[in-house]
């Protein structure tokens, strides 16, 4: 074994130079030099970007986000640290699968939400009949057992009662103050003579204090899918179109 300082040929295994003494080379104390690993969080990038078609996308957020931390990390310690690549290419896979991939889903799951909404509101609209048949039946219980004049019942109701005027419209109406009208055989009736499956309230064209029977109902509210009825004994129901026709709108 040669010395790197004088040049003097060594035996085999000796650690110091016959020469000069100095150290040789196989006993040296410097650290060699480590090979560069592949940084973690690339290939995880990489993983991600490339499974997102799988998971709906939901890999997409981190696979860019681990992409961008990976070169930050990279670019600060190159010695140490390699996989440019897998980082790269998973943001850019990623972010493909972003503009392709969510627009697709939304497009998915926009009538879906449509229709959450539209229930939703049909669910609001039948219980603002459920409230007014409360204050149907406080009005009635406070003057002898009558319903309100009907050319005024949404006057009487809210003067009588502690009904919210927000309860008088429908999610789904943006036209009027009103979305109901009361049945205006009911007039003259009492409670007790009028037929419990009687039409008390029924969703009726934008208005205020309405008074009429089926030439003001209407299923507009609701897409054309039918209306919410109150009857007499307080029942609330959602009729169909080929339903309406059965509904009870006298005493007879």
């Amino acid at each position: 074994m040669f010395c790197p300082k004088c040049g003097t040929q060594n035996p085999d295994g000796a650690r110091l130079c016959q020469n000069c003494s100095s150290l040789l080379p196989a006993f040296s104390t410097q650290p060699q030099p480590s090979a560069a690993k592949t940084s973690g969080l690339a290939m995880t990038c990489f993983i991600l970007a490339l499974i997102a078609p799988f998971t709906c996308a939901i890999t997409i957020l981190p696979a860019i986000i681990f992409g961008i931390v990976a070169l930050v990390q990279i670019s600060k310690r190159p010695q140490q640290l390699k996989g440019n690549g897998f980082a790269i290419a998973g943001i850019s896979i990623a972010s493909v699968m972003f503009f392709l991939v969510i627009p697709m889903m939304l497009a998915i799951l926009m009538p879906a939400l449509a229709r959450t909404r539209q229930i939703a509101y049909q669910m609001i609209c039948g219980e603002n009949l459920t409230g007014l048949g409360k204050a149907m039946m406080v009005y009635t219980s406070d003057n002898d057992g009558r319903y309100p004049a009907p050319e005024r019942w949404c006057d009487l109701l809210i003067e009588h009662t502690d009904l919210n005027e927000g309860t008088l419209k429908c999610p789904n109406d943006e036209v009027g103050p009103c979305s109901y009208a009361i049945n205006k055989n009911i007039e003259n009736l009492t409670v007790d003579e009028a037929p419990p499956d009687m039409v008390l309230l029924f969703e009726a064209t934008s208005g205020w204090n309405q008074a009429g029977e089926p030439e003001l109902l209407t299923t507009d509210h609701h897409y054309g899918e039918g209306c919410h009825i109150l009857c007499v004994d307080g029942y609330v129901e959602f009729v169909k179109p080929q339903d309406l026709e059965k509904l009870k709108w006298t005493p007879e």
